[in-house]
């Protein structure tokens, strides 16, 4: 064991040594993790990189977005579709039974398995536009659509479905379970847009619907399944009583079992193949490619948000707008509503909104000026005639073209599951209910629905697609009470009887059946046509390999097996449904855990019993696989609409493991930073000077065995783009004449910028430069040395020395601008950030009213706002690859980046896949492969073409890039914005 490693004991949950273990705790012959032979035999089929056998891997694959918990025997990374059928042909032939998993965001459990669990979210993402005007792609399954879009977006186009999970949904599931989304309805589902798909079937036959031999290779592949299909065709259209219900249940959104009417649109094995797979939620096949036929993406939008005394009176203003062409219409009730305002940017006087309170969200897309302007008129006029009420300020009732304030109304719709679900009491399981009925009667069933949650008593939040007659409703309960199970129990009883009975409804409009709606399918769908299902499924999978039980099953309790507990855990993340949303912004995610697999993990710990075998095992694990590989950055915070920042939960753990000495080493350094920061930029050129000697692999060495002998988490490693260091001086400037007090950040004070031809400017000499040239000159203090904004300290968790750094910095910024009088600029995002907020909770009460004094501004906002428009540019660089960072995206100004950018290349690149660099500081150079799996695709995308410049505005950052990209060069923006504006 390396010299100072800590105690994974410091991260045990607290609480009573004696507690009670939880009834659906991980038992404590799992401790082990997967079966010996179980695990030998998949590493031998598909190489141990490829198997996560561990109990802490199986437990954090266990929770998805639904209410239940299944913790699969072992988890499998499939790359490819060979994979894929190697897998099934093992479970095949060892009674073994597979469930995919892609991005865990389904909410009835299709993605939970109790055998061989694959994941295919990790190696399957991509895009592939097929034409030139972008109308036919294909689509990798591990894509989320929000990526898919951004990639469309080029072509103004876009696919149809939209769920309100788009930021974190994989098309894969998308179209496994037929989601749609606020817009796509019945018409712009995935049923009636994927042109052609690949299914890998049970039998390991891979089926391109697509190929122009398809027919012909899947009868010789397949002949007993095309025999079943056309049989099942045959006596599917011999009943026409059965094929009027089936056209009729289809009016409706449904996604409640397979699609039957696949047997109606389609007249060859193939094409019906295609039908079935949409839909069919993991249950008869995988698949593996989609090509999807996409849509005009309608780029004049307006949209009005609408407030009406009771959700029966928005439920009965459905129609007009409808009729008046509005694309979507979506409802919310008043729980919804008021408990939306913990979503940044929710007016907060939403929280006194009346209890019976409604709103519509109404919006229109056109594609050009004239058509807006036609449906603006149509939709004031259905206004006009509305009883609309504004119970509190924020309310206009008014429609509007402003772009920021629709997303505000959107990020409020689309935050319903997350955002009640966070405010639900602690320790509540949160089940989420979609149903259809007829849109004429959508009024009626509101008022049904809201009978039925006060008999059972429940207050749910109801939101939903008012437009389709969709609707959406929350239930929160405690899954650890049988008396609480049965509550739920009774209302799902009554409530499929009420929307089956009375509605002719759907039980399952977009979320499709799952684990809590088979119980309940023969009820909606009849005994015959249920048969049906069960002989297509049967028919695909004779050997009930693919996912039991999570689209048919007999048992009549089956959705109350399997509901999961929530215990409670530390604050920040208590509030969590592990609705995945922050998943595809973790830097961490494909490397070890993201944050809602680290609260997933800290919830099991509190399941168990103190010193349990499993407990021990997952302490053992979570040092590095959640602590020391979380980046820290918390864009989970971003991504979540509840703002859960589980990157300050994993600061504090770090604190948590530090020893007495290493907090009062911490707080020294900060108190001498100064000599520190001399010693840092000595070393620096020291090193710099051995590889101009003897090259990188001395410096690698010898990194190397030092951080086996102390830690890897407190010595860095030698990275090959390590800059040499920067000038001890500063340049000279004046403050008389200063328009602002420039900050250069240590990480400048330190670095130098990347090599370049020529004597070129330092970046705190280009900030100079650039500014008195624009007529806003800077003014550097002498006394800048030995300040740092606490990053440092605050991003590992040492406590006291960012008090200390925290307190300095705000300090000397106050006597520095005169009391706030002139703006504090700064030229790394991450210490502007840093100043700006992250400071603040450790300042003493009377720095605190200091720092409200201050301004803090950015360089990209100091050079965008107020240089850029002052400058003449003169020459530009041909192309251009922006890194927006994480802090960019905290505060706001991540398109400031562009917009210079643009000012500067003729051609400028914001990579599809940029996201966090996962570098955060130092981490990178204490753990490079965080920074290599963070940037892989975004590295990948820079590297397969040449670029002029390389540009960000942070210089860990710019290391950390320089390195995925191998050596391409990445530097301030601001520097490119000197050369860019230099006088010839």
């Amino acid at each position: 064991m390396p010299f100072l490693e800590p105690e994974p004991g410091a991260l045990r949950p607290t609480g009573k040594p004696d507690r009670t273990p939880s009834a659906d705790r991980v038992a404590d012959d799992r401790a082990g993790g997967a079966p010996e032979r179980l695990r030998r035999d998949l590493e031998r089929l598909l190489g141990t990189e490829k198997v996560l056998w561990k109990v802490s891997d199986l437990v954090k694959y266990a929770s998805d977005a639904s209410p239940y918990r299944f913790v699969p025997l072992v988890v499998v990374l499939a790359e490819d579709a060979e994979d894929v059928a190697a897998v099934l042909a093992y479970a095949r032939g060892n009674g073994r039974n597979v469930v995919f998993r892609a991005a865990g965001t389904s909410l009835n459990g299709q993605a939970q398995g109790e055998d061989i669990l694959v994941d295919v979210r990790r190696h399957w993402a991509g895009v592939e536009v097929l034409d030139a005007d972008g109308h036919r792609a294909r689509i990798g399954p591990g894509t989320t659509v929000v990526r898919t879009n951004a990639a469309l977006a080029r072509y103004g186009r876009l696919i149809g479905p939209d769920p309100a999970s788009a930021i974190a949904c994989t098309v894969g599931g998308v179209v496994a379970n037929n989601a749609s989304g606020m817009t796509a309805g019945t018409t712009r589902n995935s049923y009636r847009t994927v042109a052609s798909l690949t299914a890998v079937l049970p039998s390991g036959t891979v089926v391109d619907t697509g190929a122009p031999d398809a027919e012909e290779r899947l009868a010789a592949a397949e002949p007993e399944l095309c025999k079943r299909l056309l049989e099942l065709k045959a006596e599917i259209e011999a009943d026409e009583e059965l094929v009027s219900r089936i056209r009729a249940k289809y009016t409706l959104k449904n996604t409640n079992g397979y699609r039957l009417d696949a047997f109606l649109d389609a007249d060859t094995p193939a094409q019906i193949l295609r039908g079935l797979m949409v839909g069919s939620q993991g249950t008869l096949g995988f698949l593996s490619d989609l090509v999807f036929d996409t849509l005009p993406l309608h780029r004049r939008t307006t949209a009005g948000l609408l407030f009406f005394p009771s959700l029966q009176a928005a439920a009965s203003a459905v129609p007009h707008f409808n009729e008046a062409g509005a694309l979507a219409v979506e409802v919310m009730d008043g729980n919804t509503l008021r408990a939306s305002v913990s979503v940044a940017g929710v007016p907060q006087d939403w929280a006194e909104l009346p209890h019976g309170t409604a709103a519509l969200l109404v919006e229109f897309r056109a594609p050009d000026e004239a058509e807006q302007e036609r449906q603006e008129q149509a939709a004031r006029r259905v206004a006009e005639g509305l009883d609309l009420v504004a119970p509190v300020p924020s309310v206009t009732n008014e429609f509007t073209r402003d772009g920021a304030t629709i997303s505000g109304y959107w990020k409020a719709r689309k935050a319903f599951v997350t955002a009640v679900g966070g405010s639900r009491p602690s320790g509540t399981t949160l089940i989420t209910e979609d149903f259809a009925v007829p849109p004429a009667r959508l009024a009626e069933a509101c008022e049904a629905l809201l009978e039925l949650q006060e008999e059972h008593g429940f207050d749910a939040a109801v939101a939903g697609h008012a437009a389709h007659g969709n609707l959406h409703f929350l239930l929160a309960f405690d899954a650890a009470a049988p008396a609480d199970v049965a509550r739920y129990a009774a209302f799902m009883d009554d409530f499929c009887r009420l929307t089956v009975e009375r509605f002719d409804g759907s039980l399952k409009a977009e979320h499709a059946t799952g684990r809590n709606i088979a119980p309940f399918l023969e009820m909606e769908w009849g005994p015959k046509a249920t048969g049906l299902m069960w002989r297509v499924k049967e028919a695909f999978d004779p050997d009930g390999v693919l996912a039991p039980r999570v689209l048919l099953d007999r048992d009549p309790r089956a959705h109350l097996r399997g509901l999961k507990s929530i215990p409670q855990v530390e604050a920040v993340a208590d509030p969590c449904i592990e609705c995945g949303f922050c998943e595809p912004t973790c830097p961490s995610g494909d490397l070890t855990t993201t944050p809602r697999q680290r609260i997933v993990l800290r919830r099991e710990m509190m399941r168990q019993a103190s010193h349990s075998p499993v407990g021990d095992e997952l302490l053992d694990s979570y040092g590095y696989d959640a602590v020391d590989t979380c980046a820290g950055d918390s864009t989970c915070k971003l991504a979540c609409p509840v703002g859960i920042d589980t990157g300050a939960m994993m600061k504090e753990f770090r604190h948590a493991r530090h020893s007495p000495r290493e907090e009062r080493t911490a707080a020294r350094t900060a108190k001498s930073f100064g000599a520190v920061e001399r010693s840092a930029r000595l070393a620096v050129a020291a090193a710099d000077r051995v590889r101009d000697r003897l090259g990188d692999r001395l410096l690698t060495s010898v990194t190397g065995a030092a951080r086996k002998a102390v830690r890897p988490d407190l010595m860095p490693e030698w990275l090959t783009e390590l800059p040499g260091a920067a000038a001890k001086r500063l340049p000279a400037t004046d403050r008389s004449q200063a328009s602002a007090v420039y900050y250069p950040a240590c990480v400048n004070r330190i670095f130098a910028d990347p090599p370049s031809e020529g004597r070129e400017p330092t970046l705190p000499e280009a900030m100079v430069l650039v500014s008195a040239r624009a007529g806003r000159p800077v003014w550097i203090p002498e006394d800048v040395g030995g300040t740092c904004c606490a990053t440092i300290w605050h991003s590992k968790g040492y406590r006291e020395g960012n008090e200390v750094m925290a307190n300095r910095i705000v300090e000397s910024a106050w006597q520095w601008t005169d009391g706030g009088e002139l703006p504090l600029v700064v030229d790394a995002s991450s210490c502007t950030l840093g100043i700006a907020e992250e400071v603040v909770p450790y300042l003493t009460p009377a720095n605190r009213k200091l720092h409200e004094r201050l301004t803090i501004v950015d360089s990209l906002v100091w050079a965008a706002e107020e240089l850029l428009p002052r400058l003449e540019v003169v020459r530009r660089s041909g192309s251009a690859v922006v890194h927006p960072t994480c802090s960019m995206e905290h505060l706001g100004d991540a398109d400031q980046l562009t917009r210079l950018a643009e000012s500067v290349a003729e051609e400028v690149v914001v990579p599809l896949d940029a996201g966090c660099c996962g570098f955060a500081g130092d981490r990178g150079m204490l753990h490079w492969e965080l920074t290599a799996s963070a940037t892989a695709k975004e590295a990948a995308e820079v590297r397969s073409r040449d670029f002029d410049a390389h540009l960000s505005a942070n210089r860990m950052c710019e290391i950390g890039m320089s390195q995925a990209t191998g050596g391409r060069g990445y530097r301030s923006v601001v520097l490119e914005l000197e050369r860019a504006t230099r006088p010839e």
